[in-house]
């Protein structure tokens, strides 16, 4: 089905499948250039955890068969968004990386839970 014929809401879904999906790509790249250190490797390991989470659970979320499920895969969805920013700000705040470094992966991992969270308040349960 082209884009042209999709609804307004499938074209959003579609387009959040993909953002999710390049903020685990865009955390996957930036974890190769973390140092080797043991501290870096854990951190490193959690953020990956929770970044891919992200995208696979809002995957996930777009087959619930109800709106419990919709709204119990949601509410993962959130979780591991915001999980993701707790390891990008430790990342920073040990030194182990730059605020620069981590700034846009902040800036859409924040983006992303916000969308979730409206959309989580905005469904039934």
């Amino acid at each position: 089905m082209s884009d042209l014929n999709k609804t307004p809401k499938e074209q959003f879904v579609e387009q959040f499948r993909q953002r999710t999906k390049k903020l685990a790509l865009d955390v996957i790249r930036f974890s190769q250039s973390l140092p080797k250190t043991e501290e870096a490797v854990i951190m490193k390991r959690q953020l990956l955890r929770s970044a891919t989470s992200v995208a696979a659970n809002y995957r996930a979320t777009c087959r619930a068969r109800s709106s419990a499920e919709f709204h119990s895969k949601i509410s993962i969805v959130i979780e591991e968004a915001d999980e993701t920013l707790f390891w990008l700000e430790l990342l920073e705040e040990s030194g182990t990386t730059s605020k620069v470094a981590v700034s846009e992966l902040m800036r859409e991992a924040t983006e992303i839970l916000s969308v979730m969270a409206k959309a989580r308040k905005n469904t039934n349960r």
